[in-house]
């Protein structure tokens, strides 16, 4: 193909450059010699050329090299990002069996992965430093911690030593430049992945801003966070992998991050949690700003006045639903920043900003649906992945809480599905890869470059029990330690499985780059003079009754609560203190209209329930974190205990 070249069979050297894995990547790279250019692959024939190694800058093509060496890659490809390029990548993927054409949608295709290879593996995921402290709180040093993975620098280069060398042999490399937030913007960040996988080429401009625009920004900076991912040499045809040595790697200090035996996006598409959350909350630690996983939206009140609201909930726990809500207040409207990953920093003005670095969605499907969320399924289909969804007779897709099940349905797997044998037809992770841009409620302001202000930060996760629907932080300190005492149902986006209710502190337990306590410690260290610090508040759409069913509607009548959330953030005293914190004061959480609430359970606090709650939480920093949690978080949960003692 005349967009691809031979990579130089010559270990490059840059006075910034530092190969992948330190020394036993210099030294795989050494024995490779010789030139040459191999036979194009023919479903990438007819793509405008691309700019070769030699009009890459120094730094990046030094990379290129290095990593091609290293894995044995027979071919390097630098994307563009065009739309020919697009087209050929898909061709390409139907024709290795990777995706499948829906011929019942516009440019939408499906793909199925290998069984083993369907979630995040955050037990096989590390963050590397020369100090285990800098990763793990001091509770957990020398053990296993449920806050972040350590891995020390000679264990990370063994880890790549044994999985790198020649693992793209007979493949292509495929050097992607992408940017996490709008060109321009004080927060955007650049990468550049190498993969061999097609399809993460294609997911990576769905999912980030790809392509020559970049490589031109790069040669203005050319400071990037180095990616590079390996499929590896097992799994289905169609989809390489290797699950018993999948290993996702980050060093912070040399901004690079290294994914091997993977293709799922969370662990495959590195701009995503691997850039955009675990090294970019030590990036934002470092420039004084925050990398989060929090949805961004903006909220038009009756009167036309618009504020944005940024929320941090676990995966699969409804964050894509009130990013795309449709609210039942009359002239109410609500539009979508972001679903999924916020970065937000403080301006001259001391308002706080936040953009979303992505440029897609990468959403759950199972459970959305027109009832759900109309503005997703108005969304996703068109110019779409799906992933492990099931197949439908006439060329489409259908997950579970979709809709009635239609006949004739092919599982996720390849398999017919009988329902009788109570196996879901989609797996629980399955996923949707889409364009942002084709959000019909896609807010105006979603690539501003200086972002957009934030009025109220909202934390939740699915507590079926206790928990009320929701309360405000008396302060930003007690606000931290709501987000630090967050509990949640596992879902179905990790490893685990279950209804076991989980530590997940501030939605980012799986993403932290850095020592928790220190992470908190950062937290409360942003209240300043002269800075207009959002108002925190926890929700819970999930509390259900003594017959499992939920007390509250959700979905758009949860518009209900971010109308009392904007009155607050006005002053308005619409507020009754409870030991927990401010919750509505009777009659002023709107609810006309709605029949059978039972807003005194839904707002029950129950006192043996806190007092079991303030045990779970002070073993969990006991046992995490330890001497690293900030004083100022033992204090809040003190209060929090004497508060249902004396109640």
């Amino acid at each position: 193909m005349t967009s691809s070249t031979n990579y130089v069979r010559t270990r490059a050297t840059h006075p910034r450059s530092r190969p992948i894995g330190g020394r036993c990547a210099q030294a795989a790279a050494s024995l490779a010699s010789g030139c040459g250019r191999a036979a194009h692959q023919a479903a990438l024939r007819g793509v405008a050329p691309s700019p070769q190694l030699a009009a890459l800058t120094p730094k990046v093509r030094a990379f290129v090299e290095q990593s091609a060496a290293l894995c044995g890659a027979a071919r390097v490809h630098v994307c563009d990002g065009s739309e020919q390029e697009a087209a050929a990548l898909l061709a390409l993927l139907e024709h290795q069996g990777t995706l499948k054409r829906l011929p019942k949608y516009h440019n939408c295709w499906l793909a199925r992965t290998d069984p083993a290879d369907v979630a995040r593996v955050e037990s096989r995921t590390f963050v590397c430093s020369a100090s285990e402290r800098d990763v793990v709180p001091a509770a957990r040093l020398g053990g296993r911690s449920a806050l972040g993975n350590h891995i020390a620098p000679a264990d990370y280069d063994a880890a790549i030593a044994d999985r790198l060398p020649g693992c793209m042999k007979g493949r292509t490399m495929y050097v992607v430049p992408f940017a996490m937030g709008p060109l321009g913007s004080p927060l955007c960040k650049i990468g550049v992945e190498l993969t061999d996988s097609p399809y993460v080429v294609y997911s990576m401009r769905v999912m980030t801003r790809m392509g020559s625009k970049v490589l031109e920004a790069l040669r203005k900076d050319e400071d990037f966070v180095r990616c590079l991912h390996a499929s590896g040499t097992r799994g289905l045809p169609g989809w390489p992998c290797d699950p018993p040595r999948t290993i996702i790697l980050h060093r912070p200090a040399d901004n690079e991050i290294v994914s091997y035996g993977s293709g799922y996006g969370g662990n495959s598409l590195l701009g995503k949690k691997c850039l955009a959350l675990r090294l970019g909350s030590v990036l934002a630690r470092r420039e004084g700003w925050l990398a989060e996983h929090m949805l961004i939206v903006g909220i038009t009140d009756p009167s036309g006045r618009k504020r944005y609201v940024a929320a941090a909930f676990p995966s699969a726990c409804g964050k894509t639903n009130l990013a795309m809500m449709t609210p039942t207040l009359p002239g109410y409207k609500v539009e979508c920043v972001g679903d999924d990953i916020a970065w937000m920093k403080f301006d001259d003005e001391g308002v706080l900003r936040a953009i979303n670095p992505e440029n897609g969605f990468f959403g759950v499907a199972p459970g959305t649906s027109e009832s759900t969320n109309p503005i997703a399924m108005a969304t996703i289909f068109r110019n779409s992945v799906f992933t492990n969804v099931a197949e439908t007779e006439d060329g489409g897709v259908w997950w579970e809480g979709m809709g009635g099940a239609p006949s004739g349905l092919t599982d996720w797997r390849g398999q017919p599905w009988d329902a009788k044998k109570g196996t879901p037809a989609a797996h629980p992770n399955s996923r949707f890869c889409t364009p942002a841009e084709q959000c019909p409620i896609i807010d105006p302001a979603w690539q501003s470059p200086e972002g957009v202000p934030i009025s109220a930060i909202l934390l939740g996760g699915r507590r079926p029990a206790g928990v009320p629907l929701v309360v405000e932080a008396r302060d930003w300190r007690h606000g931290v330690f709501l987000g630090a005492s967050m509990r949640s149902e596992a879902t179905a986006a990790a490893e685990h499985s279950g209804k076991v209710v989980m530590h997940d502190p501030f939605a980012m337990r799986p993403f932290f780059g850095y020592n928790f306590g220190d992470y908190l410690a950062h937290w409360l260290s942003l209240p300043r003079a002269g800075r207009k610090m959002p108002k925190v508040f926890h929700v819970n759409w999930f509390r259900k009754d003594q017959q499992g069913k939920f007390l509250w509607p959700g979905f758009g009548e949860n518009s209900r609560v971010l109308d009392w959330i904007l009155r607050r953030c006005d002053e308005e005293p619409c507020y009754q203190e409870t030991p927990l914190g401010l919750v509505p004061s009777e009659g002023q959480l709107n609810t006309e209209g709605l029949n059978d609430i039972n807003m005194k359970e839904l707002f029950s606090t129950p006192k043996e329930f806190w007092l079991q709650e303030a045990d779970a939480i002070e073993k969990y920093f006991t046992e995490e974190v330890g001497e690293d949690l900030p004083n100022e978080m033992w204090d809040e949960l003190n209060r929090l205990r004497n508060n249902f003692s004396e109640s």
